[in-house]
Formats: C-alpha cells, structure tokens, sequence
C-alpha cells in the first residue's frame, strides 16, 4: 500500500531562500513547457496530430538558457514536467477539463515533489530529516512511519501564513484481510446541504459549520485588508490576519472529518455513497458557502482509504441513481419531486417518507445489491 504522511518542518534561513527559489524554478518551467506545448497544439489543431509530436521542450533543454536553473533539485523540475503530462493526457481525454494553465506565481499552490534515489530522503532521527539539497531540516514527527516502509518521494510545501510541510510517500505492506460486509454493516450516506449527511439510520452528521462561524470575523478582516495599499508592510501584516482565519476554518473542518470518517471506517464493514459533482452543486444551486464549508468530497476520500486499510469498501453508487425520488418500500418513483419538498407520500402504497432518511436508505440497499448482499 502507498500512503502519505504530512509533517510540520522549520527549516534554517538559508533553506527557506533555496525552498522558495524551488518553488519559483518549478513554477518557470512549468509555464516554459506548457507555452511550448501550446505553441505546437495551435500550430496543428488536430489531436492525432499535436499527440505524435515528441519534440517539446523539456526541463534539461531551459538549464543551458537559464543556468540558475541548476542551484535547484533536479528531480522537482523532472516531476514538473510529468505533472504536465499528465495534465495535458487529461486534456485530451476529456475536453471539458480544459487546456492545462499557466502557474501563477501570487494565486497557485506552493509546492515541489522530489523523489527518494538511494536514501536521499531518509529520517536521520526524530527531530531530522534529510532532503535532497535541503540536507537536513527539523522535522516535528508526531508519528512514525510503518515498520518497513519504503521512501518513495517526498512534496515540500508552504501555506499562505508562511508555514513548510512535508508530505512523505511510503510504500508498505498492510495487512488487509478482506472483511465481508453483511447488511446489518452497511451504511448509507446521503449528502445534506445542512448537516453534511444523513445515513441510513435517521441520524444526521451534525457538522459545526465552521467557515459560518468565522464568517462575521473574516468578513472584517479581509474589508480591512482592501483598505491597504498592496504590497506595503500593513498590507501584509494584514494578508496574513486574513490567511490565518482561513487556515484556521480549514484545520477545523479536517479534524472534524478526520474523526468522524474514523468513527465510521471502525464501526462499519462497508459504506455506499453517491458520486456527487459538488463543484457543479456549488455553482448550480446557489449553495457555494454551504457545499463547500461541509467538505463531503473530503469526507468521501477520507472514508476511502481510512477502510481499505482495514479490509472494508467504500461503494460508489452512480450520481443519476433515484435516491430521493424512489420509495424504499415499493420502489415507485416520484418524478415530480422537487428540491424544496422535505418529505412526501407515495402515490402508490402510501408510505410517509422523510426525503433524506429515504434516499439514505435507498443508497444502502443499492449498495448492497452492488456487493452482492440478499
């Protein structure tokens, strides 16, 4: 199994000057190769065609140009430019994706991969760890790796408040004995704008809200922050204010999760959800704070690995599937049900029906008819 274990580093001044100018360097021959790339799929326009030129650009290519390309991790700049690939792989599979953007040095994520080349990401101790050029940089390891696990990569990054973390992919062995679910194990989960979820025993995630709570404070704090002028001492002084109200709301919102997704990987054997495009609801439904406050595509990548590691399945159930609409008692489908209608009669036998509890419940019968369960 390959998993990934995040740890707080501090690295030295002088660390922090060559981390940044990995981020930059990344970024450059990022946005070099990608105005290659697009340079040649405008030439051709075809797809057959710009997908059988081999003649791009690549990182060794800019280090003859720009020779302050070589102060940098090698490796960081190869796996810029199999992120590329692999952006423009997806382009041409799915149009609707879009062509792959330039990296924008004020708006886009900060972070390098770098991979392990015999021991050149190791643990020196439980304060140390060596990266490549880096060297060895404090590290706060609150947990230890597997036993026997293998290094593969690790991906420096740093949040907008200034802080450097490291992401440390290992591969191991687990012991995953399969876990056979029975029905009585099985939950269903349906997405609730309100309260993040209802399962399929009519109870309810009961989420904090937090983005909510911080709201009237975050609402201050970036109105003062249009007042300064951009790019002077207060402006950051206050930029910052801002990033850690918004850090904040995010830590909170993955603890949350963290706990809950334990919680219900330990309590039961399999969990069937629906494959929701929650980017689509956000922008569709007028419901952007509240579907992205709750985090239920976090959850779901939570849940996933969080029972794998125990021998139990996450089951996915097709986005189109009737779950409010079906009646869990005789299977009629009430077509003319609305987003508005909480809860509603079936025509056909009768039945009072709660909307959530219902298509909770119609998620793990649905589940439990992909997993084989009478």
């Amino acid at each position: 199994m390959n998993k990934a274990f995040k740890y707080r580093i501090y690295p030295s001044p002088e660390q922090e000057i060559l981390i940044n100018k990995t981020f930059g360097c990344v970024r450059f021959v990022y946005n070099k190769m990608l105005a290659n790339r697009k340079e040649v799929y405008e030439q051709f326009k075809d797809d057959k065609e710009v997908q059988k030129q081999q003649k791009y650009l690549l990182p060794a290519d800019f280090k003859k140009e720009f020779e302050w390309l070589k102060e940098v991790d090698s490796l960081a700049l190869a796996n810029a430019q199999l992120n590329l690939q692999t952006a423009y792989k997806n382009f041409f599979r799915d149009k609707s994706i879009g062509f792959p953007k330039f990296k924008n040095k004020h708006h886009d994520k900060k972070s390098y991969t770098t991979n392990n080349q015999s021991g050149t990401i190791r643990m020196i101790d439980s304060k140390t760890i060596r990266l490549p050029k880096l060297k060895d940089v404090r590290i706060k390891l609150h947990r230890q790796l597997p036993k026997g696990s293998v290094i593969k990569s690790a991906t420096i990054s740093k949040t907008p408040t200034g802080k450097y973390y490291v992401s440390v992919l290992v591969q191991y062995e687990a012991d995953m004995k399969p876990v056979a679910p029975t029905i009585e194990t099985v939950l269903g989960l349906d997405y609730s704008s309100k309260s993040l979820f209802v399962d399929s025993q009519a109870k309810n995630a009961d989420y904090p809200k937090f983005y909510r709570k911080e709201e009237a404070n975050l609402k201050r704090a970036q109105r003062k922050l249009s007042k300064r002028k951009k790019g002077g001492k207060n402006w950051e002084r206050q930029r910052l204010k801002v990033a850690k109200l918004h850090e904040k709301v995010a830590n909170q919102r993955k603890d949350f999760l963290h706990k809950l997704s334990r919680q219900i990987a330990n309590a039961y054997t399999a969990v069937a959800i629906e494959d929701l495009n929650m980017r689509g609801m956000a922008q569709s439904l007028n419901l952007a704070k509240s579907t992205n406050d709750n985090g239920f595509g976090m959850l779901k990548t939570f849940l996933g690995y969080k029972l794998a590691e125990q021998g139990k399945q996450l089951v996915v159930i097709d986005k189109w599937f009737p779950s409010s609409k079906m009646c869990r008692f005789c299977n009629n489908e009430n077509k003319e049900l609305t987003l508005s209608d909480r809860t509603w009669t079936c025509s056909h036998c009768g039945a009072e029906l709660d909307r959530d509890v219902n298509a909770a419940i119609n998620i793990k019968n649905e589940g439990c008819q992909m997993l084989g369960i009478a």
